[in-house]
């Protein structure tokens, strides 16, 4: 699994780890989960990252290659980039509900990827984040 930017690009599997991330940056466009705006003077671009991972399938051979934008949060403030912090996990009674429903009912579970599980989060403050390696929009790259 690559760990920058520059290194999926430089891999033999280069072609595979841009058409995840060009996946990746189309999900986030039609979802509208930022605007393209000038950098305030007295505010900060948070820096961001590629993460890359390969995700077995069912047939070993052919893995799935994602990719994931992060922003790298730890240089934000209290109080001025963010007011507080929520990691949205599910409790360990829901699943066991869940199966315990399905083998009660009889019923047939299925399991699935959610691909852009936290594209849908609010934020309450204007948070600014640098153009992404690769996919910056020539004319307005700051």
């Amino acid at each position: 699994e690559p760990t920058s930017y520059e290194e999926a690009s430089a891999s033999a599997d280069s072609a595979t780890s841009h058409l995840s991330m060009e996946s990746e940056m189309h999900s986030i466009q039609v979802n509208k989960t930022w605007d393209l705006v000038e950098l305030p003077k007295n505010r900060c671009a948070l820096p961001c990252k590629w993460v890359y991972r390969l995700k077995e399938t069912s047939d070993s051979t052919n893995p799935k290659y994602k990719a994931r934008l992060v922003a790298k949060g730890f240089r934000q403030e209290y109080g001025v980039d963010f007011n507080e912090i929520f990691s949205p996990v599910v409790k360990l009674t829901t699943p066991r509900f869940m199966l315990s429903e399905t083998s009660t009912e009889n019923l047939e579970l299925k399991q699935l990827d959610v691909e852009t599980t936290f594209l849908h989060g609010d934020l309450n403050e204007e948070i600014y984040m640098e153009q992404l390696k690769g996919f910056a929009t020539s004319g307005q790259e700051h």
